[in-house]
């Protein structure tokens, strides 16, 4: 999975800002942008917080970390 720019005409045509090697169909997302409005990386991670929060909040995952959280 990757991401790549890409730029929608008004014609609804999608013009990749890079060549990209696939072979066969493949599924895509597309996040449409307003022109005016820069997203900033950071703002990506903040609207998957919430999802990920779920995985982020189990017991389970604390346990997993417990060894980084540890004094050295």
């Amino acid at each position: 999975m990757r991401t790549v720019e890409a730029i929608i005409d008004e014609k609804g045509v999608v013009h990749l800002s890079e060549p990209i090697g696939i072979s066969g169909v493949r599924r895509a997302l597309v996040t449409i942008f307003d022109d005016d409005q820069v997203i900033h990386p950071c703002v990506t991670a903040q609207l998957s917080e919430k999802a990920l929060a779920e995985d982020w909040d189990k017991p389970e995952e604390d346990d997993a970390w417990t060894h980084l959280q540890q004094a050295q």
